[in-house]
């Protein structure tokens, strides 16, 4: 039975986090190295035997952790509008910028690599640029996940909606589930216990 406590009527809610797993919708890109944050929050609903929905500007789901409520959203506007949906999310939801973790591939890392910060620039990922441009900030915490750069030159846009390769694949369960650590650990403890536990090779 879950018992609430009253203040002047009404409950003391939970306090909301909103993990945002980057990514593009249909078939084309599933399993691609671009939808990395789409795979993490799709195990994290799994996980918590929890199911999407089909909502505005995306699919959410949501479960309670530990006295505290997670909403996952994966956006349904296509990596470089994903700004839109987070806003939307974040003003209907009345999410705390410091309770906002979004996870997405990273270029500049080496495959396996997790790094999570409270904040920074896009570092040329479009999905980010879009949600700072769109939030007026990068003020929010991020969950990189090393994808690797092994393409030639010119070959960026290929590499990333390009699905990954064998040895990866078997790899990947791992990654993932140290990645959903890392999100529990933000909800948690906190971004900077969070970073100093998960930062770093995963495999």
């Amino acid at each position: 039975m879950r018992f609430w406590r009253w203040f002047g009527g009404k409950k003391d809610e939970m306090e909301k986090f909103l993990i945002v797993g980057l990514g593009n919708i249909g078939a084309d890109y599933k399993n691609t190295r671009h939808n990395i944050g789409f795979s993490v929050v799709d195990a994290l609903a799994a996980a918590h035997d929890v199911s999407f929905e089909t909502k505005r500007l995306g699919a959410l789901a949501d479960f309670n952790y530990k006295g505290k409520k997670i909403l996952l959203l994966k956006p349904s506007t296509l990596m470089n509008l994903s700004g839109k949906a987070v806003s939307y999310w974040i003003k209907t939801e009345k999410v705390k910028t410091a309770n906002i973790l979004v996870v997405t591939d990273d270029l500049n890392l080496d495959f396996g690599s997790l790094r999570m910060r409270k904040k920074g620039s896009d570092g040329g990922h479009n999905g980010l640029k879009d949600i700072q441009s769109r939030l007026g900030s990068g003020a929010f915490a991020r969950l990189r996940v090393g994808i690797g750069n092994q393409y030639k030159k010119g070959h960026q846009a290929d590499f990333v909606l390009s699905p990954w390769k064998k040895e990866e694949s078997q790899n990947l369960p791992h990654i993932v589930l140290k990645a959903q650590e890392a999100v529990l650990a933000f909800v948690l403890e906190g971004a900077d216990q969070a970073m100093n536990t998960h930062n770093g090779l995963v495999i």
